[in-house]
């Protein structure tokens, strides 16, 4: 049953219709699942982003449960994630110092500005926009950022302090060289905390692992006053719930992260699309990209209005989610619930949870999202898609920790592919293939049709972008022979023609007239014929415009050559 007018402006209307006893009882389960594991990988991800960890507890609370009131995928996990985190800290670090007020402050701009250009693109109806990052680019990206995510809670992992300046492989270096010793106690917390991790995924991957781990480490950093050692802990966590208010609007702030913001806008909605994608395939439901840009929009400003960082769908929860027995929303409302509860009640009991311990969370989360096969992958389809892929890659992990200006570069590489591709379609000249089809002569060894015809086949739109490209083509094509007469277009390929290829068009037409040479075409369609007929182009071709096919070009202009027959 299609959703109504009222279920499309407020997708939460539909869960009732979702719901059953055994759905709902899912719903319960995969929320407080989903809690379990959201807990310690918000604590984590905030402290990913430079800021205190109990922003993450508030970016995985009203978030959350705004995300899945408007989105169009009720299994989508909504709240902090590590790409989102970084690139979050990475734009906030030239602007202030972590630990500051104004830090946090400049966080919840950022989230504001992304969640007003995920809505506005959501309301325009304008996702397709998002679709101008090529996949390639985007695999490059996000391996380079999972790298440098993983790279740089190394340092936390060991007990090792890491300065933080421009130049992230520079601090990286500082932090492992000179007298640098990692603390013996966080080493064995950090790499105990990653073993057994591993461990608990491989052994039993049903348990919360992450939960188990962080629990005994923190009871365990308390027996043995891992602090008053010298070893790095969350420390207070504000108990109750945030204060809601708009982030204050400076001018100079915003025009600072407006390109940020943009950056983290599409990063996270590819993080999203991800997971919708997946998981509508396996339930076969319905989502709207445009909704879920509205969804996730609306998440975004709500966390703004929690004084949280910017927000996103977690592939790894969200598919954990699903798992678990998620069928609607409501499960981001329970997981929603649990964390409230963790709030109010349990922030005491987080103080001793060892920052080591966040770094090894981190570092098993995030290895997910390394993929270097996907650039090899790119590479044997393409050298242009490799190149693209290789390049976003290096310039991502070269701007670090300003990993935005990766994949800006990536963005602006996609779209200058992507009009370089347009400007060179493929030109083909054909002959009379055995099976009874003209293909290209070159690659089947083919003969032309007569000495006196060719024939050229254009695989595009006849555009501003491939005008040019044309006229080219049709001049060597009547070039191809000592005696060319005719020059037929084989045009079933091109789809549309703007004022740049008529124009064009018009001046093959009178260059070929001026040489004693008729242009004739087979195959135009439907939309090109139109706008020719506007133009009055149509009316200078005559019948030769005409022709359906090939052959049938063929038999008719070859009536009108001087012999009269095909040799």
């Amino acid at each position: 049953m299609p959703p109504t007018l009222p279920e499309r402006l407020f997708p939460f209307l539909a869960w009732p219709r979702q719901w059953s006893p055994a759905s709902v009882r899912g719903d319960v389960v995969a929320g407080i699942t989903v809690a379990l594991v959201m807990l310690p990988q918000a604590l984590a991800y905030a402290q990913l982003a430079s800021l205190p960890p109990y922003i993450g507890l508030y970016a995985a609370l009203l978030p959350a449960v705004v995300g899945a009131l408007f989105g169009s995928c009720g299994q989508l996990s909504t709240g902090p994630v590590a790409l989102t985190a970084l690139l979050s800290g990475a734009s906030l670090l030239p602007l202030a110092r972590p630990d500051t007020p104004e830090f946090i402050a400049l966080a919840a701009l950022l989230a504001l500005l992304a969640g007003l250009i995920q809505l506005a693109l959501g309301a325009l109806r304008l996702g397709w926009l998002l679709n101008l990052l090529s996949h390639p680019v985007l695999m490059g990206f996000i391996n380079a950022a999972a790298l440098i995510i993983c790279l740089s809670q190394l340092p936390p992992l060991l007990g090792l302090a890491m300065p933080r300046s421009a130049h992230f492989l520079a601090d990286l270096a500082a932090a492992f060289g000179g007298a640098a010793r990692p603390h013996l106690l966080s080493a064995l917390f950090g790499g105990g905390a990653l073993l057994a991790l591993i461990a608990l995924r491989r052994i039993a991957p049903a348990l919360p692992g992450v939960l188990l781990v962080s629990v005994a480490a923190t009871a365990l950093s308390a027996a043995l006053g891992f602090a008053a050692a010298g070893g790095r802990v969350v420390g207070e966590i504000p108990a109750g719930l945030p204060t809601l208010a708009l982030p204050a609007l400076d001018l100079h702030a915003v025009v600072a992260l407006l390109p940020a913001a943009f950056v983290i806008a599409l990063v996270s909605f590819m993080e999203v699309t991800s997971s919708a994608r997946l998981i509508s395939a396996r339930t076969r439901q319905r989502w709207d990209h445009n909704q879920e840009l509205i969804g996730q929009g609306l998440a975004k400003l709500s966390a703004a209005l929690c004084g949280a960082l910017p927000v996103s769908a977690s592939f790894s929860r969200s598919a954990l989610n699903h798992a678990s027995g998620a069928r609607s929303g409501l499960s981001a409302v329970v997981s929603a619930a649990v964390i409230l509860l963790a709030l109010l009640y349990l922030t005491p009991l987080l103080h001793h949870l060892p920052i080591p311990v966040l770094a090894a969370v981190i570092l098993l989360a995030v290895a997910n999202l390394l993929d270097f096969g996907a650039l090899k992958r790119a590479w044997r389809a393409s050298r242009d898609d490799g190149l693209a892929a290789l390049l976003t890659f290096v310039a991502t992990l070269a701007f670090a920790p300003n990993i935005q200006n990766g994949i800006l570069t990536g963005l602006l590489l996609s779209l200058a592919l992507m009009l370089y591709r347009g400007m060179n379609p493929r030109i083909a000249l054909l002959g009379l293939h055995p099976d009874g089809t003209y293909r290209d002569l070159e690659r089947f060894a083919l003969a032309h049709p007569h000495p006196n015809l060719v024939i050229l086949r254009f695989d595009s739109p006849l555009t501003f972008v491939t005008a040019a490209t044309f006229e080219e083509g049709m001049l060597r094509a009547a070039r191809a022979q000592d005696e060319v007469r005719v020059v037929l277009v084989s045009a079933a390929g091109i789809n549309a023609i703007d004022a740049s290829g008529l124009h064009a068009l018009g001046g093959v037409l009178e260059r070929l007239h001026a040489q004693s040479c008729r242009l004739a075409f087979c195959g135009l369609k439907k939309q090109v014929i139109d706008v020719l007929q506007r133009d009055g182009l149509w009316a200078r071709l005559g019948e030769a415009a005409s022709y359906r096919t090939e052959q049938q070009a063929v038999d008719a202009l070859l009536k009108t050559l001087p012999d009269g027959q095909s040799t």
